[in-house]
């Protein structure tokens, strides 16, 4: 394997395994700042030795073993350190080993979890814990951030940096709640479990559509905290969402990696297991009694797609409806453009246009890709060449998904 090889495999086994060992190390030092410069440093060390050596059979299990022995030197060295400015010169043989095993609370049995946990502390601002979420359970940089947020990478940087800032200086322990601070934590929660989702469903930027390894993640946290807050709907809604969106993870790309959309797609690779589990999520979800939220509205309409057998059988009106309830309990500017995608499809191209010429107006989404993305699509079918090639144009000049940018220029150059 030459070096370059070599390179790229270490910064293939990074994006797979870079949260799940912070999580792991975070549980040792008690610390996420501390867990991920550990992490960065057995990296480094990787990105030294294994274009000599190879690189390793468990290529995760050497990095973690490499940064736990790190994390072990440091703490033997913070020890001394104690010992020696108390002058406490006895069970030296005790105290020279400190137990990595630490209190970590009800044992979730995933440190993956219990990191989204920590990361969701309300000590945190939600912007502060939604940007540490992204920068250490999906790997994402700065930059990449702060484009998908829309806000200078100064910004975000800092965010970052105060927010394990402030959970080292609060002393904020690595470990899962339980009771009314978990019940208090959870929304936050299932907003990071989401975004992780997202992240892998449609990558921000790179070379890749999907980052499998994070829809894994996501939807196995989802499933855990399903099993541990039973009784609360938008944790089932939510599951019955990842699990339905997953399902058609074999069919949203082509031989050659390339993005295939949702009315294109074989649905005869949709996975039907995921299907039944997610609808028979939905069910455990309409069974409780309370008010929709968004993960469960978003599941219905996740649930309408997976029924319809093919695209012309997709009840468009009733998705309509959903994205309609769903703009109320939680309006926001990338709802009314699924809104109007929605509406064009039940009701004709031109209704559709209306409703995203009025976020255009709006300008909330002037840099959000899919805006110019979906207009160009809806001039298409109106017949408007011209108009749609611009904006395809415009789309791929705002993503930064190298594939996605392939695409959008495809339909670009379609349109003459």
């Amino acid at each position: 394997m030459t070096v370059s090889e070599t390179h790229r495999a270490i910064e293939a086994v990074w994006r797979i395994e870079a949260a799940r060992l912070i999580a792991g190390l975070a549980r040792l030092v008690q610390d996420v700042g501390q867990a991920e410069e550990l992490a960065q440093d057995a990296l480094l060390i990787a990105l030294e030795k294994w274009p000599e050596t190879g690189v390793p059979p468990n290529p995760g299990a050497w990095l973690m073993s490499t940064a736990k022995h790190r994390a072990i030197d440091q703490l033997r060295r913070k020890e001394r350190l104690a010992r020696k400015q108390q002058e406490i010169g006895r069970d030296l043989e005790q105290r020279q080993h400190p137990e990595i095993e630490v209190d970590t609370g009800p044992d979730f049995g995933d440190d993956l979890l219990r990191l989204v946990f920590t990361a969701c502390h309300p000590v945190l601002s939600t912007e502060a814990r939604v940007a540490l979420a992204l920068r250490v359970l999906c790997g994402l940089t700065t930059k990449e951030i702060a484009r998908a947020f829309l806000v200078p990478e100064p910004t975000i940087a800092q965010r970052i940096v105060r927010a394990k800032k402030t959970l080292a200086r609060k002393q904020i322990p690595f470990e899962a709640p339980s009771g009314d601070e978990l019940a208090a934590r959870l929304p936050a929660v299932l907003e990071v479990v989401y975004l992780i989702f997202n992240e892998g469903y449609t990558a921000t930027s790179g070379a890749d559509w999907l980052r499998t390894e994070l829809c894994d993640d996501a939807l196995r946290l989802g499933r855990i905290l399903a099993g541990l807050v039973p009784g609360e709907p938008e944790v089932h809604g939510l599951v019955a969402l990842l699990e339905i969106q997953a399902s058609r993870t074999a069919a949203r790309t082509g031989p050659n990696g390339e993005p295939v959309l949702l009315l294109e797609q074989d649905r005869t690779r949709w996975d039907q297991l995921l299907i039944r589990r997610g609808l028979a999520a939905l069910q455990r979800a309409e069974e409780i009694d309370a008010p929709p939220g968004p993960y469960r509205l978003q599941a219905a309409i996740a649930a309408c797609h997976a029924r319809a057998r093919t695209a012309a059988e997709t009840d468009w009106a009733r998705i309509a409806r959903i994205y309609e309830q769903l703009s109320e309990v939680t309006p926001s500017p990338v709802v009314e453009l699924n809104r109007a995608v929605a509406v064009s499809m039940a009701f004709g191209p031109e209704h559709g246009l209306n409703l995203v010429d009025q976020l255009v107006a709006e300008g909330s989404l002037r840099d959000y890709h899919l805006l110019p993305s979906v207009r160009g699509d809806l001039l298409v079918k109106l017949d408007r060449p011209a108009e749609a090639r611009a904006e395809f144009e415009r789309a791929a000049e705002l993503t930064a998904n190298t594939r996605e940018r392939e695409l959008l220029l495809e339909r670009a150059e379609s349109c003459g």
